[in-house]
C-alpha cells in the first residue's frame, strides 16, 4: 500500500445506498404518491420513542436544534454557557448566536469529554447552561456533573450529535440532558441527504416553543421571531429507512474497532478511554500519536481526517470577542495529536487490514 491509497466518499453511504437500492426506489415512489411535503410528525414520534424521550423535534440542522434549545430556555445576553473547547464549533457558536458568552472548559485527556474539574473553576453565577457532547460517540459517567447543575441551577443541554445508540450501564444517549439534540449531517453514523437535526424533551412546553422558533415564531400567529428551519419531509423518510439497519451497522463498527484495538495495542498508539459498562457506537475511531509528524504520515497514507485540528478558543472569531476560558491544556495537547481512522460499516476486511499495515509502516 502507498499514500495513493483512498477511502471510499461520504462514509460509505454511496456501497449503502447500491446495498438497498431497491428500498430507496420503493420509499421515493411512496413518498411521491403521498404527497406530504410538510408534515414530520410520523417520524418525530418514532425518533422519540426509539430514543426514550416525550417529544421530537425536526430542524434543519443539529446546529438549529442547538440554537433553537438556548432560545426556547430564555439563554441570552448577560448569560453564559459552559462549553467544551475540543470539538465543533456549533457549540460555542449556538452560545454566541443568542447573545451569551461562551466559556471554555477543558477536558479530560483520556475520554475527551468535558471535564468537571475545569467546569468548577470556571463556574460563574451567569452561567445558566452546559452543552455537553459525547464525542465521538463515547460516553462517560456524567452523575457528579449533572449533579453539580441542579445544585446550582445551570441547563444541562446533552449534544448526542455524534452518538445515535451509544450507552452506558443501558442508559442511552440524548436520555439525560435537560434536552439532547441529535445530527443527521453526512458524516454521522445515520445521515440525512440534507443533512438535520432534532431536538428531544420531556418538556411540552419546551417542545412547543422549538415547533414555533422553527417556523418563523408561528403559533396561531406570529407570536416571536422565529427562523425556517423545517426538515425536508424526504430526508427524514430516508432517515427513517437507515434507521432500520442502524444496530447491524453499529455492530460492525464495534468488530472493526475490535480489529484496531488488537492491532494496535503493542503500539504507541493511545486510544479513546471508555467507561466499564459502554455500548460505543463508534461514531468516529480516535487515536492519538505522540507528534505532529507521525500523525500527519498516517493521516496522509490513509486519507484519514482530523477532529479536531484547534481548541474553538483559538479561532480568529473569538479575537477580541466576548469570552472567557480555562488554559485548555489537554484540548490544546488533544488538537495537536489526534487523528480519526476510517470507520464505517461498509469497509470490507480486506480493507480494514490495509489501513492496519499502513498505520503499522507509519508509525
Amino acid at each position: 500500500m502507498n499514500g495513493n491509497y483512498r477511502m471510499p466518499a461520504y462514509d460509505g453511504w454511496d456501497r449503502e445506498y447500491q446495498e438497498n437500492k431497491q428500498d430507496y426506489l420503493d420509499m421515493f415512489d411512496r413518498f411521491m404518491s403521498q404527497l406530504n411535503y410538510e408534515n414530520n410528525e410520523d417520524f418525530e414520534r418514532s425518533f422519540a420513542e426509539r430514543v426514550g424521550r416525550k417529544h421530537c423535534v425536526s430542524v434543519a440542522s443539529a446546529t438549529d436544534a442547538l440554537h433553537f434549545t438556548l432560545l426556547a430556555h430564555g439563554i441570552g445576553k448577560g448569560d453564559e454557557v459552559l462549553v467544551t473547547d475540543f470539538s465543533w464549533i456549533s457549540s460555542s457558536a449556538c452560545a454566541s448566536m443568542v447573545g451569551a458568552t461562551p466559556v471554555f472548559c477543558d477536558i479530560d485527556l483520556d475520554s475527551y469529554h468535558i471535564s468537571l474539574d475545569s467546569i468548577k473553576r470556571m463556574y460563574s453565577d451567569k452561567v445558566k447552561a452546559i452543552i455537553y457532547p459525547h464525542l465521538f460517540g463515547n460516553m462517560s459517567d456524567t452523575t457528579e456533573m449533572q449533579q453539580f447543575c441542579k445544585d446550582n441551577d445551570i441547563l444541562f443541554i446533552e449534544d448526542a450529535a455524534q452518538s445515535l445508540g451509544s450507552s452506558l450501564h443501558n442508559v442511552h444517549a440524548g436520555t439525560i440532558g435537560d434536552c439532547s439534540v441529535y445530527s443527521f449531517n453526512s458524516n454521522k453514523v445515520i445521515a440525512g441527504i440534507n443533512g438535520g437535526g432534532v431536538v428531544l424533551t420531556d418538556n411540552e412546553d419546551i417542545a412547543k416553543r422549538v415547533k414555533m422558533i422553527r417556523r418563523h415564531g408561528k403559533d396561531k400567529d406570529f407570536s416571536m421571531i422565529g427562523y425556517n428551519s423545517r426538515m425536508y419531509v424526504l430526508n427524514a423518510e430516508i432517515i427513517s429507512l437507515r434507521l432500520r439497519h442502524a444496530d447491524s451497522n453499529q455492530e460492525r463498527r464495534q468488530q472493526i474497532a475490535h480489529k484496531y484495538n488488537t492491532a494496535f495495542a503493542d503500539l504507541p498508539v493511545v486510544t479513546q478511554g471508555m467507561s466499564n459498562g459502554l455500548n460505543h457506537n463508534y461514531h468516529k475511531y480516535v487515536v492519538r500519536f505522540e507528534d505532529k509528524d507521525t500523525r500527519k504520515r498516517v493521516k496522509n497514507a490513509v486519507n484519514a481526517s482530523i477532529h479536531y485540528e484547534m481548541p474553538l478558543s483559538s479561532n480568529s472569531m473569538y479575537d477580541g470577542a466576548t469570552m472567557r476560558s480555562d488554559a485548555c491544556i489537554a484540548s490544546k495537547t488533544a488538537s495537536n495529536t489526534v487523528l480519526s481512522l476510517p470507520i464505517h460499516a461498509w469497509l470490507t476486511d480486506n480493507e480494514i487490514t490495509d489501513i492496519i499495515k499502513i498505520v503499522k509502516n507509519e508509525i
